[in-house]
């Protein structure tokens, strides 16, 4: 995989939900059907940017979160298309999935800092042991405002980020790509710490021309096999 920080990404958050009937198989079933699917992740560690989350405990839709980074997309096309050849896969829904790309933002320019959200030098993942998940959307009236009247808002919301540097956040960008505009990723070790700051912004003179930021997932960083091992 290209290191070049210049490269645009491919973001894709892939939601899972295990059938019942997955569950109620013999015990050895399941167990080489977990083996199967971890195996085949394996195959693309050197092709794919890969993390692996359970929501079981935080989520009543969803059990398995894939997050995935590529520079092709046909990577994530070969990608999925093999987790539902797997045995596992056949018993897999997927309630939920957001696709997105990196971009620069246009409101950094003069807000440069080292990881900044949009570029694809920041689209890594770091792998601590929470990740807050939502699709994002403005109101149209957002971008009908002059851009100095949008930096200044932006300017201020970043501010507010900036009280809680042990939060990472991964901006991905999916105008024209899916029904969202953004997909948001934020990365931390403390869940408090991300409720503090999700609440202070609801005070940024941004909020007003949000459209919608739901659904939310709270995901759990963990190994694939653990992520498995939650599912019964």
């Amino acid at each position: 995989m290209s290191t070049d920080p210049d490269n645009r990404m491919f973001v894709k958050y892939s939601l899972f939900k295990v059938s019942s009937d997955w569950k109620r198989l013999p015990e050895e079933e399941k167990e080489n059907s977990k083996i199967e699917f971890s195996e085949l992740l394996a195959e693309f560690d050197d092709k794919i940017y890969s993390a692996t989350y359970s929501t079981v405990g935080t989520r009543g839709d969803v059990d398995l979160v894939i997050w995935n980074v590529s520079e092709s997309l046909e990577l994530l096309n070969e990608f999925m298309a093999s987790i539902n050849g797997t045995t596992l896969g056949r018993y897999l829904d997927m309630p939920h999935s957001y696709f997105a790309m990196t971009n620069q933002s246009p409101y950094v320019s003069e807000h440069v800092h080292e990881g900044q959200e949009g570029t694809s030098a920041a689209m890594r993942i770091i792998g601590r042991k929470y990740l807050f998940l939502y699709p994002f959307t403005k109101t149209h009236e957002w971008y009908q405002l002059p851009f100095e009247d949008r930096q200044k808002m932006m300017t201020q919301h970043f501010e507010v980020g900036h009280k809680y540097p042990n939060v990472k956040i991964s901006t991905s960008y999916s105008f024209g790509l899916d029904d969202q505009e953004f997909v948001l990723g934020f990365e931390t070790d403390e869940p408090g710490t991300f409720l503090d700051l999700v609440k202070d912004l609801r005070e940024s003179k941004a909020r007003p021309y949000t459209l919608f930021d739901v659904p939310i997932f709270t995901c759990l960083y963990k190994d694939i096999k653990d992520c498995l091992n939650d599912l019964g």
